[in-house]
C-alpha cells in the first residue's frame, strides 16, 4: 500500500507551485493514461481543473494534465509541489514523495505493471531513499 491519497483542492493562499516532474507522453502506454482518466474523472473534467494528491511527507501536489491537438487526453503531466511561499523545497521529501507517487500509479494500473519491478529498478539505480525504506 502507498501513502498517496487523492484530495480536493487545498488552500493555495500563501503557497507557491514548484515544478518537480514533467512527463511528456503519459499515453506512451495506454494503461497510464487510463489510470489518470479514472482517478481524476478526466473524461468529464478534462482540462477544467488540476488533480491534487497528498504524499507521505504531508506535502500536497498539483497534477496538471496536458492536452495536445490530435492526441488522446491527457497526453502529458506536470507535477507541482505546493509549498509555503518562502519555504525551501526539501529534495529528500520530493524524491521520496515522487517515488511513492510512481508506486501508487503502478499499483493502480496493475496488470503486467508491478510495484516490485519498479522498486527493483530503483535499487539498480541505487536511489538513496530506497535504502532507508523498511
Amino acid at each position: 500500500m502507498t501513502d498517496v491519497e487523492v484530495i480536493g483542492q487545498p488552500c493555495l493562499d500563501g503557497k507557491r507551485r514548484a515544478l518537480v516532474l514533467t512527463e511528456d507522453r503519459v499515453g506512451h502506454y495506454p494503461e497510464f493514461r487510463e489510470f489518470f482518466v479514472r482517478r481524476f474523472s478526466l473524461d468529464t473534467d478534462g482540462l477544467s481543473k488540476p488533480g491534487y494528491v497528498r504524499a507521505p511527507s504531508g506535502m500536497a501536489y498539483s497534477l496538471v494534465f496536458v492536452g495536445r491537438s490530435g492526441e488522446p487526453f491527457p497526453d502529458g503531466l506536470e507535477v507541482y509541489a505546493l509549498i509555503d511561499a518562502l519555504e525551501p523545497l526539501t529534495e529528500e521529501d520530493v524524491d521520496t514523495d515522487l517515488w511513492a507517487f510512481l508506486r501508487w500509479m503502478i499499483q493502480g494500473i496493475g496488470g503486467e505493471w508491478k510495484v516490485e519491478d519498479l522498486d527493483e529498478t530503483g535499487r539498480l539505480y541505487q536511489l538513496p531513499f530506497l535504502s532507508r525504506r523498511g
